[in-house]
């Protein structure tokens, strides 16, 4: 029976690969099967790109939408053959078939590595052949994240610097800084080295307050390879001392005869190494007793009135706290009233006014009450006949005088 050239073919293919899994250990690795074929992309056949941890293990499929019973191969980057159907030519134990049917090769890879990085072709084996490729990436995560200071302690309002080292990634990391729930933005250097790795360095620089001791600053290494891939350092910041004095005794009015005892409480990073007790432009009382951050004085005179100052000194600096004592009498119940000029001027602005607009109300009040004024010319005149008569009148009088009336005002 005569076989048709095409059908020779597949026959001659088919028992050269057979013969091929027999040979010596990579002789296989030389079988190219393309040899006098030009391929063709067709949309009959499917495959899909991969990406893979270096190490861990891919997944190479080919498959065929509609097959007449045509071949399927996968060749590597080299072209070289993986799987001719259900057979591996390929010495290379890593490539395990999953699947084959009609419709697809499944082929897995094992123990990925960076040189089996490239473009794989699934191949059906028609005229012409068809070819379809899938890409593999492999990634490689950093090496865990190298984090380091400029310095271990900083002083508040000082600026420190913070490195963050992510080493031999591919592709290259992305680097992400917190200060606790703040995002920060650092600076980023990136550095090639060989087979497409990357080492990438990121710097911040931040000036730290009191409130940032003990505060985590976070570098967040963002790749596809890994998830939650984080370093951390705590901020050690130095500070000058919080001061605050404290009245032990008495609860109350400090009056003259009693005790005073103060407590003066000091706080920083490093601890006070020094507290001091003084009186601010005055001498210090003479049995005024001091010990340790305490302040005692008996028997409270008004002598002893005036401004008492705490002052605690660490590394970073020093601060201070202030009482202002004042000595009431021995049977004062309550605080003295201050002297306020603004109410008394207000209160004598008042007066003023009340007593001008009491001079107005009488001044109208008279005017309104004026009497008459008679002269001793006058008198009489109303009963005499002429001016002599008058005279007469008014200097020898009448009975009628009872009716006349002189007002004086």
């Amino acid at each position: 029976m005569a076989i048709s050239g095409l059908g020779s073919h597949y026959i001659s293919l088919f028992l050269y690969v057979v013969f091929a899994t027999f040979l010596h250990k990579g002789a296989a690795q030389t079988i190219s099967v393309l040899h006098g074929f030009t391929a063709v992309q067709g949309q009959n056949l499917v495959t899909n790109n991969v990406s893979v941890v270096e190490g861990e293990t891919a997944i190479i499929s080919c498959r065929v939408k509609n097959n007449d019973d045509s071949v399927i191969q996968l060749l590597n980057p080299n072209r070289q053959t993986i799987y001719f159907r259900d057979v591996r030519p390929l010495k290379d134990s890593r490539f395990q078939l999953v699947n084959f049917s009609d419709n697809e090769l499944l082929v897995s890879l094992s123990n990925v590595s960076l040189s089996d990085e490239g473009r794989y072709v699934c191949q059906l084996y028609t005229d012409p052949p068809q070819e379809a490729y899938a890409d593999i990436t492999v990634l490689v995560p950093p090496g865990n994240p190298i984090l380091e200071s400029r310095e271990e302690i900083v002083s508040e309002g000082n600026e420190t610097e913070i490195t963050c080292t992510a080493m031999g990634s591919k592709p290259a990391s992305t680097i992400k800084w917190m200060k606790g729930d703040q995002p920060l933005q650092g600076e980023a250097t990136v550095e090639e080295l060989y087979d497409r790795m990357f080492t990438v360095t990121s710097r911040l620089r931040l000036t730290v307050s009191k409130e940032d001791d003990g505060v985590a600053v976070i570098c967040i290494i963002d790749h596809p390879a890994v998830k939650d891939f984080q370093a951390q350092k705590y901020l050690e910041v130095q500070y000058k001392p919080e001061v605050q004095i404290v009245v032990e005794f008495p609860e109350g009015l400090t009056r003259e005869g009693e005790n005073l005892e103060l407590t003066c409480r000091a706080k920083g990073k490093p601890q006070p190494h020094q507290i001091n007790w003084l009186k601010v432009d005055d001498d210090f009382p003479s049995h005024a007793v001091i010990t340790g951050s305490d302040l005692f004085i008996e028997n409270l005179n008004k002598s002893f009135n005036g401004t008492y100052r705490c002052v605690a000194s660490n590394l970073v600096g020093e601060a201070y706290d202030d009482y202002i004592l004042y000595v009431y009498d021995s049977r004062a119940d309550g605080a003295p009233q201050k002297i306020d000029h603004a109410v008394i001027g207000g209160i004598v602005a008042v007066v003023v006014f009340a007593m001008l607009c009491l001079l107005i109300v009488l001044g109208r009040y008279f005017a309104r009450h004026k009497g008459t004024y008679f002269t001793h010319e006058a008198k009489g005149a109303d009963d005499a006949a002429d001016a002599d008569t008058a005279i007469i009148n008014a200097e020898g009088g009448h009975n009628n005088s009872d009716d006349k009336k002189e007002y004086y005002i």
